[in-house]
This record gives structure tokens, C-alpha cells and sequence, in this order.
């Protein structure tokens, strides 16, 4: 099974997450500006929420993504005040015909002092075990 882990992130917290993931099903977490360039059958993707919506680099990365290069998407991420961008990376993904699990990984995320000093140890055990689940 080929997995690639892609994370857009400005404050860091989905980088540690993704570097979990990454560490967690064997392979290198790369920022979305790394492009998936050969065929994948998971594709875990994390990202958070910026006013409101996924930022505009995650929606202009999963629209960049290829069909028959993805299989699936797995979404992960975290927020401090928000829930999870599930539905909106969905929508993007369902307009280039790429399935989402329905399984995703989502958990508070530090944003000004709010949620201080999260993603803990803790969050990052519950995303490793969380990613060796998907490729059982």
C-alpha cells in the first residue's frame, strides 16, 4: 500500500500532527506544496481551519490532485475554536472524484493562548494510533 502525508499549516500544530501520522505508517510528512506526483492509495491530509475555511492552498491542493493518482483521503487536523474541516475538504474532493474515509482525526489546536500547548503528547499518540488504524 503507497501513503503520502501532505499538512498545510501556519502555526505548526498540524506539522507535529502530520510528522505523527508520517512516523506512524512509515513514510515522510511533506507541506502541500509538495505535490503528489505518483500514485497513492491513501492520502492523509491535514489542515485547520482560517476564517471560518480551509485556506485557500488547501482548496487549491486537493483540486490540484489527480483521480487516478488518489485513492482515498484521510483527513486530520486540529482547531482551537472550531471542529473539523471534514466537510470542506469533501467538497473540494468530491468536485476531482476522490473519495474521503469517513474516518478522520481531529483535536483542539493552541491559537493564542487558547488550548495552551496543544496538540499535547497525548493528541500525537491518539493521531499515530489514529493513522495505523486506517492502513490495517
Amino acid at each position: 500500500m503507497k501513503i503520502a502525508v501532505r499538512y498545510y499549516t501556519k502555526t505548526g500544530n498540524t506539522k507535529r500532527l502530520a510528522e505523527a501520522v508520517a512516523n506512524a505508517v512509515g513514510t515522510e510528512a511533506l507541506p502541500i506544496s509538495s505535490p503528489i506526483t505518483e500514485p497513492v492509495d491513501i492520502l492523509f491530509l491535514g489542515n485547520s481551519y482560517y476564517a471560518f475555511s480551509i485556506d485557500p492552498e488547501v482548496r487549491k491542493f486537493v483540486q490540484s490532485l489527480e483521480k487516478d493518482k488518489v485513492g482515498r483521503i484521510v483527513n486530520f487536523g486540529s482547531a482551537a475554536m472550531l471542529n473539523s474541516t471534514y466537510k470542506k475538504v469533501k467538497a473540494e474532493a468530491e468536485k476531482v472524484g476522490i473519495p474521503m474515509d469517513e474516518r478522520e482525526f481531529h483535536c483542539r489546536g493552541e491559537f493564542k493562548g487558547i488550548h495552551k500547548e496543544r496538540p499535547n503528547s497525548d493528541d500525537l499518540k491518539a493521531a499515530a494510533e489514529f493513522a495505523k488504524k486506517i492502513i490495517e
